[in-house]
């Protein structure tokens, strides 16, 4: 028998995974067109905020909570990030591919600007609320996206590590085997792979390199969103804090080295990352400092596996060989 301490981590491992495993397949997607974003904790904020406002003037426009209909108090903040996310992600595009900005320049920025996005947004939704705590609460809609299946309470320790969360983390695993099984089983996978590793050799071959960025970093970046949307609907309980996210974005961003660039391995690195990040939580007598120094365990993993691939040096556990670099075609 498991012991009950044994599921409660294995649990709350997995729901703080997901919100990185959102993040992780959105950038593996971007990473592959040779764009890499260091925008994605500003665009999880992005679209965590995003749902929030569509779910905060749902709610709002009822007489009684109780009176909320199902698929509406889902699929308003679920557009609300996706399109939030993808508005974030098209500018991305427009500056570094159309423009050619400095990619690591334009990815900071926008994650500068995300969490202040975010912060000012959330800022006044509670100053709308006239809350005495600084958070916004939307229950009734964080109800629906926590709905889980009804068999998670009646099939004991199985139920509640496998079958007790809401449909968005499931949907994260799904995403992550679609992405991984479009990368490497589909003609249009093989054509933004070869955009990644040589967008010159692609364009000469006939691949719109400008359109494969464009796609992939956009549909990435919509991925990464429903993360923050995961987030503040399922993990946090509807509530939205200003600095909630913590580093979440920033973890993302690890676990695609970690994953080696396959979003299947992310599935299994998410859960890894969550229970190495809330690990101290379960060890009786820590001190503070010595919490903060657990905290530190998924970035040392990390730089293990960047080293460990580096001294190897396959290609196939490398990161696309163009990543980060303009292509610019009077050159070719």
């Amino acid at each position: 028998m498991i012991s009950a301490t044994v599921v409660t981590f294995l649990q709350r491992a997995v729901m703080q995974g997901i919100p990185l495993l959102y993040g992780s397949t959105g950038e593996i997607l971007t990473e592959k067109s040779g764009n890499l974003n260091l925008g994605i904790p500003g665009i999880m904020y992005i679209g965590g905020i995003s749902g929030v406002i569509g779910a905060f003037f749902y709610e709002n426009s009822l007489a009684n909570p109780n009176d909320a209909n199902a698929f509406l108090a889902v699929i308003i903040p679920l557009l609300c990030s996706i399109l939030g996310s993808a508005l974030i992600g098209l500018l991305y595009c427009f500056l570094t591919v159309t423009l050619r900005a400095n990619q690591n320049v334009t990815g900071l920025a926008i994650t500068t600007f995300g969490v202040g996005f975010g912060n000012f947004f959330g800022g006044s939704l509670i100053k709308l609320t006239g809350a005495d705590v600084p958070s916004v609460a939307l229950t009734t809609t964080s109800n629906f996206f926590r709905q889980t299946l009804p068999i998670a309470e009646t099939t004991g320790a199985f139920g509640k590590i496998f079958l007790s969360y809401g449909f968005l983390a499931y949907a994260a695993i799904i995403i992550a085997l679609a992405c991984s099984f479009f990368l490497n089983r589909t003609r249009g996978g093989l054509h933004l792979r070869a955009v990644g590793e040589n967008p010159a050799t692609a364009d000469a071959a006939g691949i719109s390199v400008t359109k494969s960025k464009y796609l992939a970093t956009c549909i990435g970046s919509v991925i990464a969103g429903l993360g923050g949307l995961y987030y503040v609907m399922d993990y946090a309980c509807g509530v939205w804090s200003n600095e909630g996210f913590g580093d979440r974005g920033w973890l993302a961003i690890a676990l695609v080295i970690f994953a080696i660039w396959r979003p299947k391995l992310g599935i299994l690195g998410s859960v890894v990352f969550g229970g190495l990040y809330i690990v101290y939580l379960f060890i009786p007598g820590l001190a503070m400092r010595t919490q903060e120094l657990f905290k530190m365990l998924p970035y040392i993993v990390t730089i293990i596996v960047l080293i460990l691939v580096s001294v190897k040096k396959k290609k196939e556990n490398q990161g696309p060989q163009s990543l980060g670099l303009s292509y610019f075609r009077e050159e070719r």
